[in-house]
Formats: structure tokens, C-alpha cells, sequence
């Protein structure tokens, strides 16, 4: 055994620097099995081949050489063909047959080798723990390192080399363990994560189909109520038929504006651009403002939530005339995010938390986040409103859809790798007792890997350390000094646990400085044990093991943060994967509800005032409204349970019948779209339902266009009206080098230019030279 290297790990690791500099989260999973599968063929492979060279020499026949290598060969083929594997089944029949080969393979040459074979039960007490439930895996372990013992005891009968090599074997079993567990835990991460998305947007359902049913149910369902009692009192009561149809088209409006509010509200906001564009409207009030925005990277709801207290911050600061200054701080720091808005001008007693204020509802959304919102007078007569968010970083942090059955396996792994670095400690420890005696010499070698295993496990141990910072810098100078430093005063009696040192080096410092810092270290042990008087064969055989260690070092550590990286990783998947799923809420909500609300709105004015004068053209637009009624119920389901299916021909008479109850001259030019797939069809359906909604936003409109036509290799849909009143902002036309083209606002547009994108299709919306405004979508098909 090595000064410098109580125990003699064999592994060899080879592919680190592209790890090391990865940062794609579509590659963790892969490139964390690859590493994964590299360190266990090495280090499984080395600890066969180093068992070998100690074997053959002592094996003078054929015979008993043979009996080595085979034996040798099918404990690494069982070990690294089924046990290291992640695919393997552990808790199959196969796996309980071959830890049975493994024990005989294992035990039934100690006799014939002795203590030459001792170390091989080590690949027995690793597999143990992988294939036993825990119950058994535990005590079978302690089994295998007592018959290691018991070999050691009667093979070599010192006593402090015994307890040296138990611990030694003990650290070996550790190590095939959790490398073997490790990358299993990679894997299934890999395919368990996948999951968290779906259950988490399955979750997000359930709260949209009670929003839903909360918001419009009821008035949908009025609406109907009110419709049939109208058509039973056209002929008894047109006065109160009459009521009827006003208290009608007051609740669709009223639905119209809430479904438009909620929409809004289901959008994720920007809180970059909520930022400049507050801090805008305030200099455009003459107010001195200043912003300094480090918020760093938020989850989706606290970005939204923050961009939603600023914009509502913001307005509150801008009722007040007397406001001169304001400040305005978005920090995050540590597991927190604070938004601060301070200003001069506003009264104590005007804290605008007060019963009224749109300002009321925030700290009721921001407790459901866990944070905190106050709102005070601060020092110098100025008000203060904060809000405080806790940013969850740790791999227990609470997070909607969390799958809790790999705690268990984190808890254990927080545990087991300090445990296997400890007994790196305790073999430098016997290691000592076996140079000297002194108590003096003992007590600094002691003290020494103390200091290094507490320097280890509080620092470089937790994933969350960053890797390139001063600090880190500074605490890897000290882990130096106390792995080097004790060699003055014990010189040939030095004892260490260099491997520590070269294997956090190798995480910690870019791949060019942690590789000369790596062959700088080696150089330096091979110079300390040539003086300290080793022979050749003594001297690379503790320069590899240390090496080796240091190795192994780096692959554990690099390995948990992986795992804890692709954990945090498929947490925001599933984030991003409830935003997606918002925003395709609000986008439905809008275009599949919005024109069915404004028709019967629509239609219910025409009806109050057609029916004095044509009661039966009253009737049929009141059958209509019913119509209209029923398939928005039956949208508001369609939205809560998932994207459906839409007709291009219903909706193409149903725009054809609002627009001509509009007054509005219509032409229609289609194609039969039976031939086209259902995405195509349902988002030119969706297209065309937002573009009739957009036209009849204008009053001035008198006639309106639409055609349906094949293009080469797609369908075009055009929507042209007149009456636009003004312009709005501009848009890239289509085609090559065309003119630019305006576009008048509003949020409809936007998510046509989602859907038609998504298909690989464009689409443009402007005002053409002739003063009429155009929307194109053009798709492939």
C-alpha cells in the first residue's frame, strides 16, 4: 500500500474533459451513462487486472494460471455484462443466478490461492447491494466483509494488516456499488423525468377545467336559460322577450371581457420586458427612475408573478402626481428573489395594499408561491414595496409534479459517498500505525485527514458548490496545504490522502490547468516516495494507486452532480411543459371562445332590435344563438380536455352567418378540405374564426373576402375587409424583399402566428395600398 494512497483503487479514467464541459440539457442523460459506463470498466477492469498480476507469478503451473484467468474472467464478465449495466434487471431470476455464480466464482479458489484471492469477494459485496432487497442486502454485505476478514485472519494472520485489507475491500464493495447505482439512477431519471411532464400539464388540466367551470360555466349555461325562455315569450311578451335579450347580450359581453382577462392571465409574462417598459412609462412622467435587473434564471411562475407585481407596482407609482423618484431592484440572491419598488410622494396611509386597490390580490398569489409581499412607508419619507420569492435550487426543493420515490435513493447517496471517503481516511490512518508508533506522528497524520474528509464533505461534496469561483479556488489551496504541508515534519512516516486533492482538482479546474495540476501532483508523489527510499516496482505501483484514486475521486464526485443536474434539468422540463400548456390554454380560450361569445352578442342586439318588425327572422337568429351557445359549452370542455379537432366547413357557414348579421357584404371562394389533415384543417378553422372576430372589431366594415385556395405545395387562406380605421404596427409581409405591412393590434394575431409557425406555415396581417386590411396564412400540406 501507498504512503499517500491508504487504499489501492485500480481505475483508470480516460473521458473527462468533454463532461466536464457539456451544459446541454438534451445531453446529460446520455453523456452521464457514457461517463458512468466509463468508470465502471475501469475500475472494475483494473481491479481484475491488478488481482491477476499479484496471481500469476505465484502460479508457477499451467494449470493453477489457467484457473486464475478463468476465474478472474468470468467474475468481470458477470460484473460488467449484467450487475454495472443499467439495462439489467436486478430484481429478475437471472440476477439471483448469477450472484450465485459470483460467490462460487468468488469463494471456491480462496483454498487453492489463499490470500491471493482474498480480495475477490469484493465484487460479492458490492452485488449484494444491488440485487437483495434492503432488508437482506445489509446484513449479506456484513457477511461478505467478515468472511473477507476471516481469509485475511487465516491466510496472513497480522492483525493490522487484516483490518487494513478489510477496509481496504470494504471501500472496493462501496465503490462497485455506488458507480453500479449511480448510473442506474441516470437512467431511470432518464425515463421517470419524461413522465413528470405529462403528470404535471395532467395537473394543470384539472385547475384549467375548474377555472373553466368557475368562469364560464355558469354564464354559458344563463345564456341557454335565457335563450329558450326569449324564443317561448316571442309570441306571448315581446316587451319582456325584449329584457330578456338585453340581460342576454350584457352577460356575453360581459363573458367576451372575462374570457379576454383570463387569457391574459394564463400568459407567461416577460419580466425583461415588463422592466423596460416600466421603466419608459415612468420617464415619460417626468419621474427619475432606476432599474438594476439580476434576477438571474427564475421558474416560469415566479418570472410571471414578479413581471405581474411590477407592471401593478408600476401603475400604483403612476396614480400619484406627487411621485418624483423611483427605484426599482430585481435581485436574486442565494434560494431568494426580491422585487423592491421604491419611490417618494405617496402617503403612509396610501400603501396601496388598501381594500380596492388591484394591488390587493398580490400577496395572496404570492403566499400560493411562498414568498412575501409588504408594502410600507420606509426612512426619508419613502414607500417601499418588496416582494420576496424563494427560488427552489435544491434537489428536495418543492416542485409541482415531483415524483418523491427517489428520495430514498438521494438520501442514501448523501450518505454512502462521505462513508466510502471515510474509509480512504481510516486506511490512512492504519496506514500510519503500520510507519510508526510516535503519538506526536499520529496525531498530525490524524489531524490532517480529518481536516481534509471535513474540508471534502462540507465544500466540494454538495453538488450546488460552483466550480469556477474564488472561493472554490481558495478552498482547493487549502486542501492542498493540508495534504503537503504535514510532510515537513513527518517526512518518511508522511501519510496522506492525495487522491482527495486530484480528483476535486480535476473537477474543479478547467480541463487544461485540472490535467497539468493532475500530472503535476503525480510527478510530485513518484519524487516524495523515491526519497522516502521505495523500490521500483513499490514505486509505480503506489504512484498508480494514488493516481487511481484520484480518479475514482473525480468520477463519484462529477457523477452526483450529473445526477443532481439532470434532476434540476427535467424539473424545468416540466416547468416549461405547464407554461406550454398555459399558453395553449389562453390561445384556446381566446380563439375558440372568443367569436362564438362576440356572435352572440352580436346576434343578440340583432334580435332585440329585428323583433318588433320580423319576428320570425328574430326566432331563426335566436335558434342560431342557441346554436352558438351549446358549441361554446361544448369548447370550453374541448379546451379543458385537450386540443381538438375543429371543421373548416362549420366554421366557414358560421362566419358566413355572423358576418351577413353584421350588415358585412361577404364573399366566400373555398375548396373542399376533406383532403387536407386534421391540423391543417383545424388550424384554418381557428384562423378563420380569429380573422371574422378581428373584422368585426371595426365598425366601419361594409365587405369582406375570404378564399381558400391550393398553392404549390400548401393551402392559402385570405381574409380581406375594408373599414380599418388606423394603423398599427408593423409586420414582415411575405415574400421576397416585400414591403413591410401593419398590423393592428391585439393578441389574437399573435397566437395565429404560433399555430401556423408550428406547421411550418406563415402568416401576415396588414394594411394593403387600397386602405384594406389582409390576413394570410399560408401552410404546407
Amino acid at each position: 500500500m501507498s504512503r499517500g494512497a491508504p487504499l489501492d483503487p485500480t481505475a483508470a479514467l480516460s473521458v473527462t474533459a468533454e463532461p466536464r464541459g457539456t451544459t446541454r440539457a438534451d445531453r446529460r442523460p446520455r453523456l452521464a451513462t457514457f461517463l458512468a459506463g466509463s468508470i465502471i470498466v475501469v475500475v472494475v477492469a483494473g481491479f481484475g487486472v491488478v488481482g491477476l498480476a499479484n496471481l500469476l507469478p505465484a502460479s508457477v503451473d499451467f494449470f493453477h494460471a489457467a484457473y486464475g484467468i478463468v476465474g478472474v474472467t468470468g467474475l468481470l464478465a458477470i460484473q460488467l455484462l449484467w450487475f454495472s449495466r443499467p439495462s439489467s434487471r436486478l430484481d429478475s431470476t437471472t440476477s439471483k443466478v448469477l450472484l450465485g455464480a459470483l460467490v462460487l466464482l468468488a469463494y471456491v479458489p480462496i483454498p487453492t490461492f489463499g490470500m491471493l484471492w482474498a480480495d475477490m469477494p469484493d465484487f460479492v459485496g458490492g452485488a449484494v447491494l444491488l440485487v437483495l432487497p434492503s432488508r437482506y442486502a445489509w446484513p449479506a454485505f456484513a457477511a461478505v466483509c467478515a468472511s473477507i476478514a476471516w481469509t485475511y485472519t487465516i491466510y496472513d494472520g497480522n492483525a493490522m494488516s487484516t483490518l487494513y485489507n478489510t477496509f481496504a475491500s470494504i471501500f472496493y464493495c462501496l465503490v462497485f456499488y455506488q458507480l453500479a447505482r449511480l448510473a442506474r439512477m441516470v437512467d431511470e431519471l432518464h425515463r421517470a423525468r419524461t413522465e413528470l411532464a405529462r403528470r404535471a400539464v395532467a395537473e394543470q388540466r384539472l385547475v384549467f377545467a375548474r377555472d373553466l367551470h368557475d368562469l364560464l360555466g355558469l354564464s354559458l349555461s344563463a345564456i341557454a336559460l335565457k335563450g329558450e325562455l326569449v324564443h317561448h315569450l316571442l309570441r306571448k311578451s315581446p316587451d319582456l322577450a325584449k329584457a330578456e335579450l338585453d340581460e342576454m347580450t350584457a352577460t356575453a359581453q360581459r363573458t367576451l371581457s372575462d374570457v379576454r382577462a383570463v387569457s391574459r392571465e394564463y400568459r407567461e409574462l416577460s419580466l425583461e420586458k415588463e422592466s423596460r417598459t416600466a421603466e419608459s412609462l415612468l420617464a415619460a412622467s417626468e419621474i427619475a427612475v432606476q432599474v438594476h435587473l439580476d434576477s438571474g434564471d427564475l421558474p416560469v411562475q415566479a418570472r410571471t408573478l414578479l413581471a405581474k407585481v411590477l407592471r401593478e407596482g408600476v401603475t400604483n407609482v403612476l396614480r400619484y402626481s406627487d411621485v418624483e423618484h423611483c427605484e426599482i431592484d430585481i435581485v436574486q440572491h442565494d434560494d431568494k428573489v426580491t422585487l423592491q419598488i421604491t419611490n417618494d410622494g405617496v402617503a403612509a396611509d396610501e400603501a396601496g395594499l388598501e381594500p380596492g386597490s388591484r394591488l390587493t390580490k398580490l400577496p395572496d398569489e404570492v403566499a400560493a408561491l411562498g414568498g412575501t409581499a409588504t408594502a410600507e412607508a420606509g426612512p426619508g419619507g419613502r414607500f417601499v414595496l418588496r416582494v420576496e420569492l424563494p427560488v427552489p435550487t435544491r434537489l428536495d426543493g418543492p416542485v409541482t409534479g415531483r415524483d418523491e420515490t427517489d428520495r430514498p435513493q438521494s438520501t442514501l447517496f448523501r450518505w454512502l459517498l462521505p462513508a466510502t471517503m471515510s474509509l480512504m481516511g481510516v486506511g490512512a490512518t492504519l496506514h500510519a500505525l503500520r510507519l510508526t508508533t510516535e503519538a506526536w506522528r499520529v496525531a498530525l497524520v490524524i489531524g490532517s485527514v480529518v481536516a481534509l474528509l471535513a474540508l471534502q464533505f462540507s465544500y466540494f461534496n454538495r453538488p450546488a458548490t460552483p466550480l469556477r469561483s474564488a472561493q472554490t479556488y481558495g478552498m482547493l489551496l487549502v486542501q492542498a496545504c493540508l495534504t503537503y504541508l504535514p510532510l515537513l515534519p513527518l517526512k518518511q512516516d508522511w501519510v496522506s490522502v492525495p487522491g482527495l486533492l486530484i480528483g476535486t482538482a480535476l473537477l474543479v479546474l478547467p480541463p487544461v490547468a485540472g490535467w497539468s495540476f493532475f500530472a503535476l501532483n503525480t510527478a510530485v508523489y513518484a519524487l516524495i516516495e523515491y526519497r522516502a527510499g521505495a523500490s521500483d516496482a513499490a514505486l509505480v505501483f503506489f504512484t498508480a494507486a494514488t493516481v487511481m484514486t484520484g480518479l475514482t475521486v473525480f468520477g463519484l464526485l462529477w457523477l452526483v452532480r450529473l445526477v443532481t443536474e439532470l434532476d434540476l434539468t427535467r424539473r424545468r422540463l416540466a416547468e416549461m411543459a405547464i407554461a406550454e400548456e398555459r399558453l395553449r390554454f389562453a390561445r384556446d380560450l381566446h380563439d375558440l371562445l372568443g367569436m362564438s361569445l362576440s356572435a352572440i352578442a352580436l346576434k343578440s342586439e340583432l334580435t332585440s332590435r329585428i323583433l318588433a318588425i320580423d319576428r320570425d327572422r328574430a326566432a331563426a337568429e335566436l335558434t342560431e344563438i342557441l346554436g352558438l351557445t351549446r358549441q361554446a359549452l361544448s369548447d370550453v370542455r374541448s379546451v379543458a380536455s385537450g386540443y381538438r379537432e375543429l371543421s373548416l366547413e362549420n366554421e366557414s357557414r358560421t362566419v358566413q352567418s355572423v358576418l351577413a348579421a353584421a350588415d358585412v357584404r361577404v364573399r366566400m371562394d373555398t375548396l373542399l378540405s376533406e383532403d387536407l389533415p386534421p391540423s391543417v384543417r383545424t388550424v384554418l378553422a381557428v384562423v378563420l374564426r380569429e380573422g371574422v372576430t378581428n373584422v368585426l372589431r371595426h365598425s366601419q366594415v361594409e365587405s369582406c373576402d375570404i378564399a381558400l385556395r391550393r398553392v404549390d405545395g400548401g393551402v392559402t387562406l385570405e381574409i380581406v375587409n375594408d373599414g380599418v380605421d388606423r394603423p398599427g404596427h408593423v409586420t414582415p409581409a411575405a415574400g421576397n424583399g416585400a414591403a413591410p405591412r401593419r398590423r393592428p393590434p391585439g393578441s389574437g394575431i399573435g397566437n395565429l402566428s404560433h399555430r401556423v409557425a408550428d406547421l411550418g406555415g406563415e402568416l401576415t396581417a396588414g394594411v394593403d395600398a387600397d386602405g384594406r386590411f389582409r390576413l394570410r396564412a399560408v401552410i404546407p400540406a
